[in-house]
């Protein structure tokens, strides 16, 4: 019977099960040579990267949690994690007492370029050995009309 329902399923059931799928897949790959090489997870180099692109390396942390599609509770134990490693500050908004910002330092800008000069090649090298140039494009385009935003920021945004 489970065969069964596996063949009866349709063609958006099986696309999704797929992406889940790649999406583990690729994200326990790079996450695991993020902590082996930086003493990173992959949600703590994109809050870096988002916080590295953000205007004064700053950001509202219930914006940064949207961003980085984490509750308010889980921003809070990933952003008190970097801020004991001193890569990320906490203040306070002058004007709004209920505003958290969470700000870059200076320990970690150096922390994600360094991870970002291996993170990216091992992204690229990883899925480079699986699809070809023209697979990737097509793949890019196909997730970013299912992701909604062509706006994104760049992922190698490390200025």
């Amino acid at each position: 019977m489970p065969s069964q329902v596996l063949i009866e399923q349709s063609l958006g059931a099986q696309a999704f099960v797929a992406l889940l799928r790649a999406h583990a897949t690729v994200t326990r790959e790079l996450s695991a040579r993020l902590d082996a090489e930086h003493g990173l997870t992959i949600s703590d180099f994109e809050v870096l990267l988002r916080l590295v692109a953000a205007p004064e390396r700053r950001m509202r942390r219930v914006d940064l949690a949207q961003e980085v599609l984490l509750t308010a509770s889980g921003i809070t134990r990933l952003l008190d994690g970097l801020e004991r490693a001193g890569f990320v500050e906490r203040d306070s908004c002058p004007t709004d007492r209920r505003v958290v910002y969470a700000v870059l330092t200076d320990d970690g800008l150096a922390k994600v370029r360094e991870a970002a000069a291996t993170h990216f090649a091992q992204r690229d090298e990883l899925l480079g050995t699986r699809l070809d140039d023209g697979e990737l494009i097509e793949l890019a385009s196909l997730l970013g009309r299912l992701g909604g935003r062509d706006d994104a920021a760049p992922c190698d945004a490390t200025a």
